[in-house]
């Protein structure tokens, strides 16, 4: 049985027909399988010019993608763990739609605290334990 499904964002869908595909060689073993064929899968989606994606979410996933972002914004995302260029395919996108889940979370807002009567207590006698400890280890005191 498969696991529910979470309800993914809107535009999620309308970002599929912003992305682009080019099939190349795909490098490592295979022998002659792969000197033949073109199975790795390049995908490129204009993350800074989409016009399915909200704002905050172009800024997160500008964030996430990292090293994976060109200068003009595009996200290059190359897939070749499969030896068929389907499922390869299938891997790009599904790492897209993940990397897009993840952007479309807000972060929540720190509220800051102040720390308790207790911690306050509990830290300052944890500072005296050890400064005590910390004094025994001294030389031992010349008495005459």
């Amino acid at each position: 049985m498969d696991a529910p499904r979470r309800r993914d964002p809107w535009w999620l869908a309308a970002a599929e027909g912003e992305i682009l595909e080019k099939a190349a060689r795909a490098s490592g073993p295979g022998g002659q399988h792969v000197n033949k064929t073109s199975s790795a899968i390049e995908l490129r989606f204009d993350v800074r010019n989409s016009p399915s994606l909200p704002d905050d979410v172009k800024a997160r996933l500008e964030t996430l993608a990292g090293s994976r972002l060109t200068q003009d914004g595009v996200l290059v995302l190359f897939a070749q763990e499969h030896r068929s260029q389907e499922l390869n395919r299938q891997a790009a996108r599904e790492r897209l739609a993940e990397l897009m889940r993840q952007a479309a979370v807000r972060p929540k807002t720190r509220r800051p605290t102040r720390p308790t009567l207790a911690s306050k207590i509990r830290r300052l006698d944890s500072k005296t334990r050890r400064s005590g400890v910390k004094g025994l280890r001294g030389r031992p005191a010349h008495d005459d």
